[in-house]
């Protein structure tokens, strides 16, 4: 009996070589959360799915999960934030999304809105040039994230924030005023998830 095949959106959060011409890919799923999985032949040179599958890229993927590991099948490139932004400050912007994720979102768990918001925030911080909206839409989505994840209860002041349809909603809410609120309220999570 062969086992089932998912096709999801992804965004590429790392990689790691194995064996010779194999590489492990840590990928963000968007309907089966945060997994490891292999492509078999994917370093050497005449490889379709070398391209597609770098640093930071957004894909639509084939996966099976095999009896060790998941493994991928076929791959189509959506887009590369990271090579698409046009300054330092939005690779920064882009990079810093990419991390935070790997720092906080572990296991197959479905974290939808995170996906979304990362996706949405990844597309958005490769056009701009301005540091302090890049630093607002880095602070939103991280609250969001641990919002969604359970690290932070919803308040009052923030509940508007965590509860927008879209991180772009969110972040057209955001008010200066609120800026230590959300690092405290980042920290603190941080903090709490021990991580």
């Amino acid at each position: 009996m062969s086992s089932p095949m998912y096709i999801t959106e992804a965004i590429v959060c790392g990689s790691r070589h194995n064996m010779t011409s194999d590489k492990s890919y840590l990928l963000f799923t968007k309907e089966l959360g945060m997994l490891w999985a292999v492509a078999r032949s994917v370093r050497m040179e005449k490889s379709k799915q070398r391209c597609a599958m770098q640093d930071f890229s957004v894909i639509r993927i084939s996966l099976v999960l095999g009896k060790a590991s998941w493994r991928i099948g076929s791959v189509e490139a959506l887009s590369n934030p990271f090579l698409a932004s046009d300054s330092r400050a939005s690779r920064g912007g882009v990079s810093f999304v990419v991390k935070a994720i790997r720092k906080y979102v572990h296991g197959e768990e479905i974290v939808p809105r995170t996906y979304l918001d990362a996706h949405a925030v990844l597309l958005i911080l490769s056009s701009l040039d301005d540091v302090s909206m890049i630093e607002v839409y880095q602070q939103v989505f991280v609250l969001r994230m641990l919002a969604e994840l359970g690290y932070i209860k919803t308040d009052d002041v923030l509940e508007a924030l965590l509860k927008a349809e879209t991180i772009e909603d969110a972040v057209q809410l955001y008010d200066v005023s609120l800026d230590a609120l959300l690092t405290k309220s980042i920290e603190h999570a941080a903090e709490v998830s021990h991580l």
